[in-house]
């Protein structure tokens, strides 16, 4: 018996809920399965900027207008753009299910994209690039994937250029939404006070969007060598990305990497916290993250030091890495990163949105959805030898290096 309900239409959309009979909220979204993967060169950042353009009103609603009626409902309202999707939601009390879907549908459908709007956002979008430059702590993760993946799609940076961004306007945007905001690409996700029948009539209703099959996506498994970027900045901090590629969303060993993540650097009680910040207070932000796509992954170590200490903290991230490729990782820690993980997954599905965002982007990304049973059962099955495993086959190959520092290649090119 699964945990959740789930209805493919007709016309090809997937409606999938959970209901939670201890709320008396529902947080809903609606996906669609397009992210900064699947634009042309010349698009790059068009599906962020179509999120923007969704908010800016319709034949029947004003942008303003929209923000009044969700504000009246008592809601929260937002949206995100990744790699492989978009997803628009909003949470808010039960028994305003039915308006919400009406007005979040209307916005996505049956979007203006006025050009006069497309100018405005534009300018908003390229101050978001400003904003975005002026965080080195930021960049130098869109800067990493374009180092570890330049041949491949997932290495674009979701926000875009501002080549490419000033160029957007009706056109671009009229042609993007009718090419990708298509039936067979969009699931609605709903986790809360909700039934799953009513929301299935609301979507029939309200989601007319034109009929089409799910856009086929290229997979390609990305081709990494050793590489070393560096982008010399006048900043305080070097600010460091070390990392390799990693597993695909669906990869059945996604869950020792989780674990051997969170030894590494996921959280105070890591190697890399423990090593680098506590014992030797080189470093203030330090540690690991992994990332899954379709195809391929990624994992990757954040750290944050004074430019002269920078070569110190990359080998110290590198000797740490080569000692789970040796299987020094222990029982003990191999414990308390797993109930650390399990603790943390039980407390995060207290939310409303996280259930929804697990529902909805497993679906879209047409990922494995698991009960929480199925996944502590997973974890309880990793080992001490699979954590070795596992090491040896990330930390053995090529990996990325990328910098946002006050000094050139040459400071650090021998540690490749």
């Amino acid at each position: 018996m699964t945990f959740y309900d789930k209805t493919v239409l007709d016309n090809g959309i997937t409606v999938i809920t959970e209901p939670m009979d201890t709320v008396r909220s529902v947080a809903l979204g609606i996906w669609c399965a397009v992210g900064s993967r699947d634009e042309t060169p010349q698009e790059a950042g068009m599906s962020h900027f179509m999120e923007h353009m969704m908010f800016k009103g319709t034949p029947t609603r004003t942008a303003a207008q929209i923000s009044e009626s969700f504000d009246r409902l008592g809601a929260e309202l937002n949206a995100f753009t990744s790699k492989e999707y978009t997803c628009y939601y909003v949470r808010l009390t039960d028994q305003h299910a039915p308006q919400a879907v009406d007005i979040l549908s209307d916005m996505i459908v049956n979007a203006s994209l006025a050009e006069d709007a497309c100018r405005s956002e534009r300018e908003v979008v390229l101050e978001e690039i400003s904003r975005y430059e002026d965080q080195p702590d930021d960049q130098v993760h869109e800067l990493f994937s374009q180092t570890l993946m330049p041949s491949h799609p997932l290495g674009l940076p979701v926000i875009g250029t501002r080549e490419t961004v000033s160029a957007f306007g009706h056109d671009d945007a009229a042609a993007f939404h009718a090419s990708h905001y298509t039936t067979g690409n969009i699931v609605v996700a709903a986790a809360g006070a909700i039934d799953h029948a009513a929301l299935v009539r609301m979507v029939s209703d309200h989601i007319t969007l034109p009929a089409a099959t799910r856009s086929e996506r290229v997979h390609a498994t990305p081709v990494t060598e050793p590489s070393l970027k560096v982008l010399t900045k006048d900043t305080e901090q070097a600010h460091i990305m070390w990392g390799v590629a990693g597993l695909p969303a669906r990869h059945e060993d996604r869950f020792i990497l989780a674990v051997l993540d969170g030894i590494l650097g996921g959280g105070m009680a890591s190697r890399l916290f423990q090593e680098v910040r506590e014992k030797r207070g080189l470093t203030y932000a330090i540690y690991s993250y992994h990332s899954h796509f379709q195809d391929t992954g990624d994992f990757a170590v954040y750290a944050g030091t004074r430019p002269d200490n920078a070569v110190q903290v990359i080998e110290l991230i590198k000797a740490e890495t080569e000692k789970l490729m040796k299987g020094e990782a222990t029982a003990d820690e191999l414990d308390r990163v797993r109930e650390s993980i399990k603790g943390q997954m039980i407390l995060g599905l207290e939310s409303t949105r996280n259930r929804m965002t697990r529902l909805g982007e497993s679906e879209v990304t047409q990922g494995e959805l698991l009960s929480l049973d199925e996944i502590i059962t997973r974890l309880d099955a990793v080992t001490l030898d699979d954590l070795q495993r596992l090491a040896q086959t990330l930390f053995n190959g090529d990996n990325a290096l990328t910098i946002i520092a006050p000094f050139g290649e040459d400071a650090v090119a021998h540690l490749l």
